[in-house]
C-alpha cells in the first residue's frame, strides 16, 4: 500500500454556464500522507467544497487526476467509487447527518450493514468505535438524548468503525461553542497522535487551521500556501 494516502496531481474543476466559465479549482496538486493531519483553510468561494467533494470522491475532476492509496480513483465506475467512500474515507460533517431514530450504536454500524457485515460482528466494531471515542456508555442513546458534543463524538465514531484510509472532516467544530468545539478538535489530535488516523480537516476558521501540524491554504481554486506548523 501506498505511503500517500492521497494524491492529488494538477487537479482543476469547471463549471460552464452559457454566459461563463467558473474555475472552481485551478491545476491543484498536494499530497497526503499516511498519518498526517492536513487543515485546508481559505475564505467562502476559494474552492475549499468543490476539494471537499472531489477528495471524497462525491465528483470527478475537468483535468489532472486523484490517487487513492496510490489507485487513480477516475477509472473507477460509480460502484468503485460508492465502496471508497464507504470503506476508505470516514466523512464527518458539520452537521453530524446522524440518523435521529436510532441509537448511537445503529448509527455507528451504518458503514458495516451496507459493507455486509453479520449483525454480531455490527454490534462488536461500532461498540469499540463508540469506546474509541469514550462513548461506550451512551450506546443505547438516541441522538436527541445527547448534546452537541456528544452527536459529534458518535459521527467521528461512525467514520473511524471501518478503519478508513482517511477521515475528512467538512467544518466539524461549526455547530458547536467554543468550548466543545476545542473538545472535539482534541479528539481528532488524539486520534491522529496516539491512533495513526490520517485526517484531512475544511475549515474557514484560521485559528483552527492554524493548530493542524500542516496547513494548505486555498484562495480563489489555488492553492497559495502549504505549510507546516
Amino acid at each position: 500500500m501506498s505511503d500517500r494516502v492521497l494524491d492529488l496531481q494538477g487537479v482543476s474543476k469547471i463549471y460552464r454556464t452559457e454566459a461563463e466559465e467558473i474555475r472552481a479549482l485551478d491545476n491543484v496538486s498536494f499530497a497526503v500522507n499516511r498519518g498526517e493531519f492536513v487543515g485546508v483553510t481559505g475564505p467562502s468561494g476559494s474552492g475549499k467544497s468543490t476539494l471537499l467533494h472531489l477528495v471524497g470522491c462525491l465528483d470527478t475532476p475537468s483535468s489532472g487526476q486523484i490517487l487513492f492509496d496510490g489507485n487513480p480513483v477516475h477509472t473507477l465506475g460509480d460502484q468503485g467509487l460508492a465502496t471508497i467512500r464507504n470503506e476508505r474515507i470516514g466523512f464527518v460533517f458539520q452537521n453530524f447527518n446522524l440518523l435521529p431514530r436510532i441509537s448511537a450504536l445503529n448509527n455507528v454500524s451504518l458503514p458495516l450493514n451496507y459493507a455486509g457485515y453479520s449483525r454480531k460482528e455490527r454490534s462488536r466494531k461500532a461498540l469499540a468505535s463508540l469506546e474509541r471515542v469514550r462513548l461506550g456508555h451512551r450506546t443505547s442513546h438516541k441522538p436527541s438524548q445527547m448534546s452537541g458534543g456528544e452527536r459529534q463524538r458518535v459521527a467521528i465514531a461512525r467514520a473511524l468503525v471501518m478503519e478508513p484510509s482517511l477521515i475528512l472532516a467538512d467544518e466539524p467544530t461549526g455547530n458547536l461553542d467554543q468550548k466543545v468545539g476545542t473538545e472535539i478538535m482534541s479528539l481528532l489530535f488524539e486520534l491522529n497522535r496516539e491512533q495513526g488516523a490520517t485526517i484531512v480537516l475544511i475549515t474557514h476558521d484560521m485559528a483552527i487551521a492554524q493548530k493542524c501540524p500542516r496547513v494548505v491554504s486555498i484562495r480563489d481554486g489555488k492553492i497559495v500556501e502549504d505549510s507546516l506548523s
